[in-house]
Formats: structure tokens, sequence, C-alpha cells
């Protein structure tokens, strides 16, 4: 196992070291970088079981209605799509996005999962308080897409088969290295643009709501990776940063082709009768690279959100900027800064959580809380 810790505050030990818990000396060494992301959690409290922030007994015919607009689904520009009877591309449209939401649902588990098992590992107090808060923020996660797919479709469907294989390397890898910049940045730079995407474009208000919600807790998990990042990154040798750049390349290929493909989405084509490696063929001679590329260009497309990650943290240099250059034009995405799509939507939605949360309180008793 190689262990990349340039930092304390993300120093770790064996995931069955216990004792090592139990130093006295190590409680009273805290690295004070997590704090501020600790405290605001006051800001962005929300409960899934509360309907005062919001209420999952709503009517939505799904039947009637989709969810996503139709130009989500590429198979509805194809041979195949255009013998599809309104009836059917209802169903598609709506069972594809039963399928998404769930692979997001698998995804918070996976998110809830990694941030136990950091709780094991982190020796700094700070920073293992953190862990806690964030497998607390998963958990509710984890809960409200469940709700939210229970009311829509009754169940989720399975999770795929490459999701699930990235998933339970990072939840069960005993390098940090692993699961900061696999969750913490690619699978929570992936969600963020996911969930960007979906409150731009879903029909649905009680999905848009429920988005905006979760990116209020998703932004501040993004920050403990680029923390991770800042403090890391400049202190690898050439050797660990190429090893962790390659990881996250081959991460970054593994989701662009096998993330959304017609093979992982069989039981989707199933539903409305169609054969997967038709409907696979179908799509190939629509779209092309060129294609793919054009989408990127959207600033919620989420392989270019992932790109942009891991292009602010420094996991892509000069070395392996060719790779993701062929999908997105990298100058252009360092030109845009810092700022990532969602924190505009995040921010909005802590503002409309504080209005709940410090409601009747005092601006003393406000700042307090979040301090």
């Amino acid at each position: 196992m190689v262990q990349i810790t340039k930092d304390e505050a993300y120093d770790a030990v064996a995931p069955d070291d216990f004792p090592a818990m139990l130093n006295p000396a190590r409680y009273g060494v805290r690295s004070t970088a997590f704090d501020k992301i600790i405290s605001a959690t006051h800001d962005h409290f929300w409960d899934p079981l509360d309907k005062k922030y919001i209420d999952f007994a709503d009517d939505f015919d799904i039947t009637k209605q989709t969810i996503l607009p139709a130009n989500f689904f590429p198979i509805f520009h194809t041979r195949i799509g255009d013998t599809m009877t309104p009836e059917q591309k209802i169903k598609f449209a709506n069972e594809s996005t039963r399928w998404q939401l769930s692979a997001i649902l698998h995804g918070e588990q996976g998110a809830l999962a990694l941030s136990a098992s950091l709780c094991h590992i982190l020796r700094d107090p700070g920073a293992q308080e953190y862990a806690a808060n964030q497998t607390r923020e998963e958990a509710r996660h984890v809960t409200a897409f469940a709700a939210y797919i229970k009311q829509r479709w009754g169940t989720p469907l399975p999770c795929g088969a490459t999701l699930q294989t990235l998933l339970t390397e990072m939840v069960g890898a005993p390098e940090v290295y692993k699961k900061i910049v696999g969750m913490q940045m690619l699978v929570e730079g992936l969600a963020m643009g996911a969930f960007a995407t979906l409150y731009q474009n879903a029909q649905d208000p009680l999905l848009v709501k429920l988005c905006q919600l979760v990116m209020t807790d998703e932004a501040f998990h993004h920050k403990f990776g680029k923390i991770w990042a800042d403090r890391t990154i400049p202190k690898l040798s050439e050797e660990e940063k190429n090893l962790v750049e390659d990881w996250a390349a081959q991460c970054f290929q593994t989701l662009l082709f096998n993330l959304v493909n017609a093979e992982q989405m069989q039981v989707v084509y199933d539903s409305v009768g169609i054969d997967w490696q038709d409907a696979r063929a179908a799509i190939m001679e629509a779209f092309t690279d060129e294609d793919r590329r054009e989408g990127m260009k959207q600033s919620a497309n989420i392989f270019r959100v992932l790109i942009k990650t891991l292009l602010n943290a420094g996991i892509i240099t000069e070395r392996t900027k060719a790779f993701y250059g062929m999908y997105v034009d990298m100058d252009e995405l360092k030109s845009e800064g810092d700022r990532m799509v969602g924190d505009d939507i995040a921010e909005e939605g802590i503002k409309y959580l504080q209005t709940i949360n410090f409601a009747g309180k005092g601006k003393s008793e406000k700042l307090l809380a979040a301090e």
C-alpha cells in the first residue's frame, strides 16, 4: 500500500488500529483547517423528514409527463426514436431518469460509507469530526433520494456495474488519497454537475428543490477535498504526483465511457421493449465524438465539471492535459477561475435554509450558532 500523507491534518492510521485513536496526546493536536466547514453546518442544516424543508407528498403524473426534457435522451434522435410512440417515449424518459437518480442514491450511499471509513483512519480530531459531519449529511441525502424515488416509482433500480465497482474500491481503499480524490473530487464533482443540470432542467418542482438542498451540503464536501489538494499536491514527489494523476485519469475514463452507456442501462431499454445492443448501435450511428465534445461545452455537463474539479485541484498537469483536452478546451476551462457550477445555486439554497433555521432568533443568536 502506498500511503501519501503530506499534511498532518490528513495523517491516517490503519483501519484496524483503533488503539492509535486512544493515544492521549492525539486529542490535544487538532487542525483548524476544517473548523469553518464544520461550523457552517448550522447554516445549511435540513431534515428530509420535516415538511417545513421539503414535502415529498406532491402530485406529478409520470405516465403523462417527463421529469426531464426530451432532448436529454439520445435514443429519441436515432432511427429507433423515430419508431417510438409518445407513450413509449414518456415511459423511457422517466425510467431513464429513475436509473440516473438510483445511481445518485447509490453514490450517496457510497459517500456515506466512505465518510464513515475516514472516521476510522484520520488521526487528526478536526479531520475526524469533519468526516463524521459529512457522514451525517450523506445519510440525509440517502434518506431524501430514497424518499423521492419511492414517491415517483416505488423502488430504485440496481446499481450499474461500473459505479458499483468504483464505489467499492473507494470505500475499501486503505489509501487516503484514493478516498479523497475518488469521492471528494471525482464523485462529488460528478454529483455537483448532475445536481446543477437537474436543478436547471427538471420539470418536476420537487426534484428541483431536492437538488438545491443537497447542493448546499455538497459544496462543503467539495471544499474538504480542495483543502487536501492545496495542502498535498504541491508537496508530492514526481512519482507520487504521477500516481495520483494516473489514478484520477483512469477513474475519469471509466466513468466517461461506462456510466451512462446502453449496456449499463439494459433494464431501462427492457422496460420499453428495446434491445440495448440495437440501441447502442443506433446511438453510435447518430452521434460522433464531436457531438460528445459539443455536449461538454455546457457549463453543467457532468464530465466538464469533473475535469474542472481535477484541474483546479492541480491533479491535471501538462503530462495529462492532452488526455482531457480531447473532450474540453482546457485553456477555456482554466480561464473560468475557481467558481464551480452549482456554487450560486447552493448559496441561494443556504439563504433559504437560514430563513427556516434562524426564524425568530436574534442576530446575535445566529452569529453564535455559526461560530
